[in-house]
């Protein structure tokens, strides 16, 4: 764990507290210190997620910062599992998984049946949000805004060191239209990120169970994530954590070299733009 036992949780409502602090009161971290009793680093730990605050430390804080019983309350139900190492959130929060991911230092991603949000084009996760039916128009909107506003993260200077094992069946998988799907293939193959495609040649030893992220970091114990429509889950366990990595050392067996990648993408991407011309020329 690198001496630090924070979680992706712990941290996000480490976070919430400072949020709350600078929001409701003019206190600086050493000032609601001096007015608790506390040490100036205890504040500091607690809002980076990094220690447990007990209940009462929680009830103080929160009195402080002139917050009701009511949300003093609805926090402290959410902080009791701040520091599981496995931790299931509702899928429609994504504060704490955006959060996990902005910090880390490298991201291995498999999908096995879409392209990973991080690599999705704008058209592509629109269609997608679309095809499923799952939310209303205005949530739609919200989620392809914040999946754009994530992938920020791989234009930054110190960019996380990115692998993605994306399954052939994800490349296959028509999405929108035509051309949404020929500019989603062509810009796969335009980042500095490494791409290796899992052949549906490899049969049923490529297919897991769920698609899998795991996050490393520097100074921070790894975190294993995975979701469905259904709910988000976060492992920090240090058995989770390994099997994680058996996983994508088996998936690294099995998937196709990096330029053997791009070479199967760029060939699908052209198809794609073939088959398109074609039908225009049909239809002119």
């Amino acid at each position: 764990m690198n001496g630090d036992p924070s979680t992706p949780y712990s941290r996000d409502l480490g976070d919430e507290l400072r949020q709350v602090r600078e929001r409701y009161t003019t206190f600086r971290g050493r000032r609601i210190a001096r007015m608790l009793g506390w040490d100036p680093g205890k504040v500091s730990n607690i809002e980076h997620g990094k220690a447990r605050a007990t209940e009462i430390d929680i009830v103080q804080y929160l009195g402080r910062c002139g917050r009701s019983q009511a949300f003093i309350e609805d926090f402290l139900d959410r902080y009791r599992s701040a520091f599981d190492l496995y931790f299931v959130q509702v899928h429609t929060n994504l504060r704490t998984m955006a959060m996990a991911e902005s910090a880390a230092d490298k991201i291995t991603n498999y999908d096995m049946t879409t392209i990973p949000g991080l690599l999705q084009s704008e058209a592509y996760a629109l269609a997608l949000y679309e095809a499923r039916g799952a939310l209303t128009t205005d949530l739609i909107e919200a989620a392809v805004r914040f999946r754009m506003e994530r992938q920020a993260i791989l234009r930054r200077h110190d960019r996380p060191d990115c692998t993605f094992y994306i399954h052939e069946n994800a490349l296959r998988l028509k999405v929108g239209s035509d051309e949404i799907m020929e500019d989603q293939l062509m810009r796969l193959l335009f980042h500095t990120h490494v791409i290796r495609i899992v052949p549906s040649a490899s049969g049923p030893a490529g297919v897991l169970m769920a698609n899998y992220v795991l996050w490393q970091y520097e100074k921070r114990g790894s975190v294993v994530f995975t979701e469905s429509d259904v709910a988000q889950v976060f492992v920090q366990d240090e058995v989770g954590v390994k099997r994680c990595k058996s996983i994508f050392a088996h998936l690294d067996a099995l998937a196709l070299s990096e330029e053997q990648s791009r070479t199967m993408v760029a060939d699908l991407a052209s198809r794609s733009r073939e088959d398109l011309n074609g039908r225009r020329l049909h239809l002119a």
